[in-house]
């Protein structure tokens, strides 16, 4: 009898901790007992792990086990440690190699006939610990492919208790896989959606590309049948592909979340669409135990679009507040703070007023300005103070209609080539600033650093920030929106012209 230990993974958001799995087996009753922080799901691991390893021909002894799982202050939650501890059980009893079970991190949850159930969350539990430097990884049979995608691991997969044990008894070895090295495989599926598609508002068309170019958020304003939802659903087939640290984020909050996660990893940007009924749970992410994340975080480096913007809770909208700032989204309980990244395009979209009809041509409103005043006003001020661009969609007429038909369109393809020429541009500018956007350059750097511009092409944002038409935040986002269409014009510097367009695609809708 001795004391055996391996190793799993904590998870609290996205930040993945090491624990120490030991076993012990001493004279006592016949009991199992797991210390160190366990929620109810990991403390429901006696029962589960004693009758797998019954089942499979792996019994445990009839002796008095203490299970302790260190750091014994850190939370443990879930059902993910059950292969570890009837790992650390066997070989404290001396039927499996001690030696083998240490050098091996296990991850997986128990059925109580042994077999090992796909679990969520694989991929940041590797990726955590292959940063901790551990090298093997012994996962269930139906998560290979997902443990394949982070380089420089060797994966170790089983179907059952009884696999896992008999590969560190040294009887057998089970197909082990080396993961895939570097980001190779690459999804290269065209959008469903095409930018050409798109008829008449040139100027919702320059601000999508804008907004692709330089990170930017967007809000669309416009009646019923104007294309908001059209425009937004062709922003992601803009972007550029991820690189492979982004494509691994995006592929591990996809397995947090359950979504499921792809052979290869998610290089093309997400897109998620959030039905306005959702709670701040939903769209920041939460739990009361288990913090998953929300459709924020699930389109971090991709799109989140906020269709019928007004319709969503005050509360829910403003929640975005912060992530819109730092790109991080905390979320808070009183022993733990979850954080998942949060670096996504906002796209709102609204009518002009209940009705939609406002504004539109040949259509009568029928809200009062004071209907129509409460109805926008549900957008709080300081969140459209964030947003870069904000521009007014109008219906399409016949004339444009049938000038669409006749007159060339910009594409899907052409569009994001135009993009991915734009951020070379932005990354030479950038180069050893550590920013690789105009979304992320601080105003302060803009104003005052490096690039500051003449006072003469600045003018006209001089001019309404003493009138107050626009604020210092919103003075800021103008020249990082006037940076991008020089980097798209391939200027040096934005001209006044860029200045001035900028300006009329913050305030189009005012106009």
């Amino acid at each position: 009898m001795m004391v055996a230990r391996t190793h799993s993974v904590a998870l609290l958001g996205m930040t993945g901790s090491m624990v120490e799995v030991e076993a012990d087996i001493g004279n006592g009753l016949p009991t199992l007992m797991i210390i160190g922080l366990p929620d109810t799901a990991l403390s429901d691991a006696r029962d589960r792990v004693r009758a797998a390893a019954t089942n499979c021909g792996c019994a445990l002894p009839h002796s008095k086990i203490t299970v302790n799982l260190s750091p014994a202050a850190l939370p443990k939650h879930g059902s993910t440690f059950d292969l570890a501890i009837a790992m650390a059980i066997l070989a404290a009893e001396g039927t499996i190699s001690a030696e083998s079970v240490a050098g091996v991190v296990h991850l997986g949850e128990l059925s109580l006939d042994g077999r090992l159930r796909p679990m969520n969350g694989v991929l940041p539990a590797i990726a955590a610990a292959a940063r901790a430097g551990y090298r093997s990884f012994m996962v269930p049979e139906g998560n290979r492919h997902e443990a394949e995608l982070v380089p420089g691991v060797v994966i170790v997969p089983v179907v059952s208790l009884r696999d896992a044990a008999i590969y560190h008894a040294g009887a057998f070895e089970p197909v082990v896989y080396e993961a895939i090295q570097g980001h190779d495989a690459h999804d290269t599926r065209e959008p469903h959606h095409e930018l050409a598609d798109v008829v008449g508002n040139p100027d919702a068309v320059l601000a999508l590309v804008a907004a692709a170019a330089g990170g930017h958020h967007m809000f669309l304003l416009g009646p019923p049948g104007a294309g908001k939802t059209m425009l937004a659903s062709r922003l992601p087939g803009l972007l550029p592909d991820l690189d492979t640290e982004s494509a691994l984020e995006v592929s591990s909050v996809r397995s947090l979340a359950g979504a499921g996660v792809p052979r290869t990893l998610a290089v093309r940007p997400p897109f998620e669409s959030p039905h306005h009924t959702a709670t701040a749970a939903a769209l920041i992410g939460g739990g009361s135990r288990l913090i998953r994340p929300g459709a924020a975080a699930r389109a971090s480096h991709g799109v989140l679009f906020l269709d019928e913007a007004p319709e969503f809770a005050v509360s829910v909208l403003d929640a975005l507040r912060q992530p819109l700032e730092s790109g991080v989204i905390s979320i808070h309980r009183a022993n733990a703070v979850a954080r998942f990244p949060g670096s996504f395009q906002l796209v709102l979209a609204a009518n002009p007023c209940p009705c939609g009809q406002y504004g539109a041509a040949e259509s009568k409103c029928t809200c009062s300005p004071n209907t129509r005043r409460r109805y926008l006003a549900r957008l709080s001020g300081p969140l459209l103070d964030r947003i870069d661009i904000q521009v007014q969609v109008r219906r399409v007429t016949a004339v444009e209609l049938r000038l669409g038909d006749t007159e060339p369109r910009l594409t899907t393809v052409e569009a994001r080539r135009t993009v991915e020429l734009a951020r070379e541009r932005m990354a030479r500018r950038l180069e050893g600033t550590g920013w690789r956007l105009n979304s992320q350059v601080p105003g302060e750097w803009l104003r005052s650093g490096p690039e500051r511009l003449p006072h003469s092409f600045t003018a006209v944002l001089d001019r309404a920030l003493e009138r107050g038409g626009i604020t210092m935040r919103g003075y800021d986002r103008i020249l990082r929106v006037a940076w991008t269409l020089a980097d798209l014009d391939g200027a040096d510097q934005p001209s006044p012209e860029h200045v001035g367009r900028a300006l009329y695609l913050r305030k189009s809708m005012s106009a």
